[in-house]
């Protein structure tokens, strides 16, 4: 090929390479823009990813914590960055055709950025200026970039002009990044000190664990403990300027500081957490040990007033979340937990606060970096899974699992260890049967537990003999109820069915 015929398609592939150039200055000044403001909810990719989550069906989002876990805001925010460098690549071969078209379309991802931002629940008029400055930036930068490199082929005067803007962007997103992070809380974190709880958890009996090679742990560890929520960026809540409001349906409306909150009579207690988007099998549980300010006496303190039957809670972030009153108010351990497992919560577990209600599912019972509590009626107020269709009392599902032998493994024949998880909060696991192919079932053996708000583990041995084999499992909570055989899908609340593990025995 000549040079002369080598030239067309390079002035394309410059073009394109212009509109991406164009998109990074405008989302490096955004950065900054947002580390200025001191919001990074602000920042665009991260407000169209938010508005995204809210716009996305219950279907999409269920496959994206089945297929990617606690790794789904990944996932979504590098799609995001694909389909933002796509488009930034289109608006860059536009330029090559008319200019005024390209501007338009870098005008246009600003708008849709200032929606994005300005739909936050927590957002303020200032919110919409990183988008809009950010596109103003790339469209400045591509209008550079254009007039840069006007000849046919890319020269000496192009490439410093584009090696300009990616300095600008890089120095802007750099920037931006490092005022952002000047509010992370993890030193202030590193130097909270809890107090002793005043009602100090049962002991664990040291049988609570299973002694099966390869068994989940009967305590979940703070970095294994599942995550589920909507956060594409912590919030960073500082406990110093951190306050609860009790308020609503109430004769005396209360608000406390975290300091307050630690001189009230705290109580610890093992509770297991489950979502209720989890699958048959799934492991989108834990159990930890919870410390905490009891909530029936908060609300007491506060009057709760005839009628009302739901708290709607509110993170920092501003998540709402519904539990009904009566869920709160029986007995149960239902807290305001500042602690997890010994130490202050951590923040991705809502550092300073959150709520834990035991026996509800993690969409009704567990806000996280909670700073607000509404006594109010469901009739009334509506949270932001209920509105999506989910129920508004979501009581935890009797469920079980086999934990071993896993999912598709091959053991020798002989005797083989089968072990695993029942939960039932606050009804406790009073038996669990497991059952080899279409054989008779069996009782396994129950670990002991320090109360009814933990999962509880199973045992049993088998006698493999070599083939391919289907095992299964079904729990029954104190109440009798057996977990049924029908598979139903988690939406509106909460899975059912029995869990089984095809294994070979060579």
């Amino acid at each position: 090929m000549t040079a002369e015929r080598a030239i067309g398609p390079t002035r394309w592939v410059t073009a394109a390479l212009r509109g991406l150039l164009a998109a990074v200055a405008a989302l490096g000044v955004a950065e900054l823009a947002a580390g200025l403001l001191g919001r990074a909810s602000s920042s665009p990719l991260l407000a169209v990813g938010a508005a995204f989550i809210d716009l996305t069906p219950v279907w999409l989002k269920d496959f994206a914590i089945r297929r990617f876990g606690d790794d789904d805001k990944t996932a979504l925010l590098v799609g995001l960055g694909v389909g933002v460098t796509l488009a930034a690549l289109a608006v860059g071969l536009v330029s090559r055709i008319r200019l005024g078209y390209a501007l338009a379309g870098l005008a246009a991802f600003g708008a849709a950025g200032v929606a994005a931002a300005l739909t936050r629940p927590v957002a303020g008029p200032a919110d919409a200026a990183p988008s809009a400055i950010g596109a103003l930036a790339g469209m400045a930068a591509l209008v550079v970039l254009v007039r840069g490199g006007a000849r046919e082929a890319p020269d000496r005067r192009a490439l410093l002009t584009g090696a300009g803007v990616v300095a600008v962007a890089a120095a802007s997103g750099t920037a931006g990044r490092w005022l952002l992070r000047r509010g992370d809380v993890s030193a202030v974190r590193a130097d909270t000190r809890l107090p002793r709880p005043a009602s100090p958890a049962r002991p664990v009996p040291p049988a609570a664990q299973a002694r099966a090679p390869g068994m989940t742990p009967f305590r979940t560890s703070n970095r294994d403990f599942y995550r589920v929520d909507t956060a594409l960026t912590l919030p960073q809540v500082d406990p110093r300027e951190w306050t609860l409001r009790i308020h609503g349906m109430v004769a005396r409306p209360v608000e406390l500081g975290f300091d307050d909150l630690l001189r009230l009579a705290l109580i610890e207690r093992d509770i297991t957490l489950s979502c209720v988007s989890n699958q048959v099998g799934g492991d989108l549980a834990g159990n930890a040990r919870w410390l905490g300010a009891p909530l029936a006496p908060l609300l007491r303190r506060a009057g709760v007033t005839s009628g009302a039957d739901q708290i709607l809670s509110r993170s920092a972030d501003g998540m709402t979340l519904s539990t009904p009153i009566e869920a709160v108010l029986d007995g149960r351990d239902a807290m305001v937990a500042v602690g997890m497992n010994g130490e202050p919560l951590p923040i991705a577990h809502g550092f300073p606060a959150r709520l834990v209600v035991p026996g509800l599912y993690g969409y009704v019972s567990a806000t996280k970096w909670v700073v607000d509590l509404k006594v109010t009626r469901f009739a009334t107020d509506h949270a932001y899974w209920t509105r999506r269709g989910y129920a508004d009392r979501a009581p935890v599902k009797t469920f079980s699992r086999v934990d071993v032998p896993k999912p598709l493994a091959t053991v020798r024949a002989g005797r083989v260890a089968v072990a695993g998880t029942a939960w039932a909060q606050h009804r406790g696991v009073a038996a669990v049967e497991w059952q080899v192919d279409d054989g008779p079932w069996r009782q396994a053996r129950l670990a002991p537990v320090p109360g009814l708000d933990t999962w509880r583990q199973w045992t049993a041995e088998w006698d493999a003999a070599p083939g391919s084999h289907t095992l299964r499992c079904r729990a029954t909570d104190g109440t009798g109820h057996t977990q049924p055989e029908h598979r139903t899908p988690p939406f509106p609340d909460g899975a059912t069915g029995w869990h089984s593990v095809v294994v070979t025995v060579t």
